[in-house]
């Protein structure tokens, strides 16, 4: 288990490294219903391992707090416990941060005598799922500490660096790579024998699916080409959107990505706000569009001739592919000109919305238990999501991975790739 234990060190430093340079202040701040305070994140991933490991394997455990077991829950409404509603978990000054960290150092120590003992296959599929689970925690609190410091009137960043690799290259021009379809294999197949091979429940089973021949982009949209579909008006034409997605952008009065806003000192007329504080959309014209909703994915799509790919042929197409990119070991925190041949971009930068509703595979099982309710109970209203993001950690990338949000979704790092 010392490969196991490793890689619990290793993803428990990463989020103390990612808050290291929050402050106390800054961790409590929750500036969007999506979004949680950073403090947050740090506790309840620490309360998944206690909740689902620690309790139930380790007999002699003595909770670091009884109450946390209640507020840091989530969504698990089989626990028995009353859920606190997610817009208010930013309205609880205690525990301080210093209790949350004590918290963390608590599990850590518990955890630590856990591997010690005998770690059976079971209590290792656990602590596998609570080590991705908190990574998708990572990438998560960057993202939600992005829109905390956007909604501050002082636009604070969160590092102090230029941007590396957003400019100075020529983009490829967008082309088209031709695949035949037919019958295909997407969903992971997990090896029963290794308790260290790890996916969630909604990647699998893996089974057939008939595609139909089709061509993808070679990489993703950028922010030239969606300013261009802007400057058409692509956002006061009603024809090119969703019924759903029209009356959603009137509604709200969108004009351009989120993060982005008029700035007349840019030749572009508009600045865009990243993790390194605003940049002028100059500087980032052939980057890939990022923080777009999959409403206005899919209107660019319509207006440009085109579509979103399915994540069937998403994953086919993936399936070939070399998984590296632009994530968040990078440290650029932001998405970056596209530099390969071939189809590239498919991992990192941004996570893609694909025309694929958010539902089971056929045979589908959740997890058993209270930990069904990870995924599952999700299967309806949201959009599936491919690839990964600047901010998504290295490892926790696979190309059966399937990420869902609600189509009007915009504060996560989600672009758009095409298809015909």
């Amino acid at each position: 288990m010392s490969a196991l234990f490793s890689k619990y060190k290793a993803v428990r430093s990463m989020t103390r490294s990612l808050a290291k340079n929050l402050s106390a202040e800054d961790q409590m701040v929750q500036s969007c219903p999506e979004a949680s305070p950073v403090k947050w994140h740090q506790a309840h991933t620490t309360w998944f391992f206690e909740t689902f490991v620690l309790r139930p394997f380790l007999p002699d455990y003595k909770p670091f707090h009884e109450k946390f077991h209640w507020l840091f829950n989530s969504y698990y409404i089989s626990l028995g416990e009353e859920i606190p509603e997610k817009t208010l978990r930013a309205s609880f000054s205690r525990p301080s941060l210093e209790q949350i960290i004590e918290f963390r150092a608590h599990v850590d120590h518990e955890m630590e005598r856990l591997f010690n003992r005998s770690v059976d296959d079971e209590m290792s599929r656990r602590i596998m799922l609570g080590l991705n689970h908190e990574q998708q925690h990572q990438e998560l609190a960057l993202t939600d500490i992005k829109h905390a410091f956007f909604s501050n009137p002082l636009h604070p960043s969160y590092r102090r660096a230029p941007l590396d690799g957003e400019s100075g290259q020529a983009v490829p021009q967008l082309s088209w790579h031709g695949f035949n379809g037919g019958l295909v294999e997407i969903g992971y197949q997990l090896s029963a024998d290794n308790p260290l091979d790890f996916c969630f429940d909604n990647e699998t089973p893996r089974h057939k699916m008939y595609l139909r021949p089709f061509q993808i982009a070679n990489r993703n949209v950028t922010c030239r080409e969606y300013l261009e579909f802007m400057s058409d008006d692509g956002y006061t034409r009603p024809g090119l959107w969703l019924a759903d997605g029209w009356e959603t952008a009137t509604q709200a009065g969108l004009q351009a990505p989120l993060y982005w806003e008029r700035d007349a000192s840019d030749e572009t007329g508009w600045c865009v706000f990243t993790l390194i504080g605003w940049q002028g959309l100059s500087a980032l014209l052939d980057t890939p569009v990022c923080h777009i909703s999959f409403f206005e994915a899919d209107a660019f799509a319509r207006w440009r001739g085109c579509r979103l790919p399915t994540e069937a042929e998403w994953e086919h197409v993936a399936d070939q592919t070399p998984l590296q990119g632009n994530l968040l070991d990078s440290e650029r925190l932001h998405p970056v000109t596209a530099n390969c041949k071939g189809v590239n971009q498919l991992f990192g930068d941004c996570w893609e919305w694909t025309a694929s509703s958010y539902t089971a595979y056929p045979g589908y099982k959740p997890f058993p238990g209270t930990l069904g309710e990870y995924n599952g109970k999700f299967m309806s209203g949201q959009m599936t999501l491919r690839g990964g993001s600047c901010v998504t950690p290295a490892d926790h990338v696979r190309t059966t991975y399937r990420n869902f949000f609600q189509p009007a979704t915009r504060w996560q790092f989600t672009g758009i790739r095409l298809a015909v």
